[in-house]
């Protein structure tokens, strides 16, 4: 997935923020249960130590203090029942102290007394050198003979902690399962929000300016993506309108200027045949003459560029490319014999194609003319038409001074030249190759140039086979 795409980031931060949610839930938990347990075991401590205070110790005076530590062994077992339990005067004196437990988690005798006012409660976890804790809980006694006492009562936190670990362990087991079906499930949420806008791109990218009629899919959701293909649509419109005004300004132009140049022309050509004119008069009407029929060119061209724009086609039939590409490079050779050019034709015979049969000439008559206009005198051009796969490959190779590496995008585009001193003066106007590459728009195909300057280019038209194409009407 592209790293710098919406969705990417939209499930990145997703789950970020649900990773940064579930692990702050969990600490919570973990540490509210840490605090409940400790809670209630300490609780539990303490109602034991006023327990012990209330029954054993308030009815024991001074003098009977060895009654009371068996009294305690006998009703509440410590080392059996691994307890702590601790009886001293005020005066730091220990009556009874409970004895190593079977467990051996801790050792009483390294427990340190509760600090504090001796007359008041205290509940703690205290650390056991050795390892391990216990949970403590103290409250103040007093003999029948009013001799203070203090009882401690603890237990063991493993209980609490071995609880503890096991929900950590499901912590750490099941945030990330939770947070990767999450994650999951947001990245499926956030694909099905943005299929439409894939949808719409998709549509956007198969519309040309051959087929603006067509519309992008409205997203019926009544929100911001609903608005946006209405939007983009009525754009559409607006852009179908005006391109469709600029074709047939340039129709309607092209057509009104075609009379008046012809007739310019003939009038032209009388008089430069008028002997009574002098001999600067006729050449300087034979060179407004060469301007008018290169007017008149580009006004044909910009004729057919219009019929093309507006889809207008002759009749389509199927033909041999091949055999088409050996005709016109015989004819083609004529023009290159001044300059010395080969012309050669490498053609496999039996490349069938369906498509006007006059236009694709032109193709071809337009990338050879081109060929050999920009090939030195003594250069080479090549003709070769094949079979790769489902399609027909004609390729026009040359060895001509070469095309700028800045140039290469912009060669298709009508009047474009890449040296326009130089193309004037060879006859070019920049619309060959804007007409090439619009009938091969028109007949499904596609046109591209490699080229190195110095060495040469080479033109590769690729079309459908006749067996591939879609039949035309």
């Amino acid at each position: 997935m592209n790293a710098r795409s919406l969705s990417f980031r939209l499930v990145a931060w997703y789950a970020g923020v649900l990773t940064g949610v579930f692990v702050l839930l969990g600490l919570l938990t973990f540490f509210f249960l840490r605090h409940s347990l400790e809670a209630n075991v300490l609780d539990a401590q303490a109602r034991r130590a006023r327990q012990i205070a209330g029954t054993l110790v308030a009815q024991a005076p001074r003098e009977s203090e060895g009654a009371l530590r068996g009294e305690v062994e006998k009703l509440y077992s410590p080392e059996v029942n691994d307890r702590f339990i601790r009886i001293s005067r005020a005066d730091g004196h220990v009556v009874y102290a409970s004895g190593t437990p079977r467990s051996e988690l801790f050792d009483p005798a390294r427990v340190p007394p509760i600090a504090g006012d001796f007359l008041e409660g205290a509940a703690r976890k205290v650390a056991v050198p050795g390892g391990g804790a216990l949970l403590i809980a103290a409250v103040p006694a007093t003999g029948s003979d009013g001799t203070l006492y203090r009882v401690e009562v603890g237990t063991s936190a493993a209980s609490a902690e071995n609880t503890l670990a096991q929900v950590l362990f499901m912590l750490a087991v099941g945030l990330p399962v939770a947070v990767a079906v999450a994650v999951a499930g947001g990245f499926i949420l956030v694909r099905r929000a943005l299929e439409p806008v894939e949808r719409m791109a998709v549509k956007a990218e198969e519309i040309t300016q051959h087929s603006l009629s067509e519309r992008l899919p409205v997203v019926r959701s009544g929100d911001e993506l609903e608005r946006l293909s209405i939007s983009l649509n009525h754009m559409i419109s607006r852009l179908e309108d005006a391109l469709r005004g600029s074709k047939q300004f340039v129709a309607d132009a092209s057509h009104e200027l075609r009379t008046p140049l012809t007739v310019m022309r003939g009038e032209l050509e009388s008089l430069a045949q008028d002997g009574r004119l002098a001999r600067e008069t006729r050449e300087a009407l034979g060179s407004v003459l060469e301007e008018v029929e290169r007017l008149a060119e580009i006004v044909e061209s910009l004729f057919a560029l219009s019929r093309l724009d507006a889809g207008e086609a002759g009749a389509w039939q199927r033909f041999d490319l091949a055999e088409l590409a050996n005709t016109t490079a015989e004819q083609m050779s004529l023009l290159a014999t001044d300059k010395r050019i080969r012309v050669n034709c490498e053609s496999t015979p039996g490349v069938n194609v369906r498509g006007d049969r006059a236009r694709l000439k032109q193709v071809i008559v337009n990338l050879l003319d081109n060929a050999i206009k920009y090939t030195p005198d003594g250069g080479r051009v090549t003709l070769r038409v094949r079979r790769e796969g489902a399609h027909a490959v004609l390729d026009v190779a040359d060895t001509g001074i070469g095309i700028p590496p800045e140039a290469l995008p912009h060669v298709f585009k009508r009047f474009f030249r890449v040296d326009g001193s130089r193309s004037r003066e060879q006859g070019g106007a920049g619309r060959g190759l804007s007409i090439v590459k619009s009938i091969c728009a028109a007949h499904g195909a596609e046109v591209e140039v490699v080229s190195t300057p110095g060495e040469g280019s080479t033109f590769r038209v690729r079309q459908p086979l006749a067996a591939e194409s879609t039949e035309r009407a």
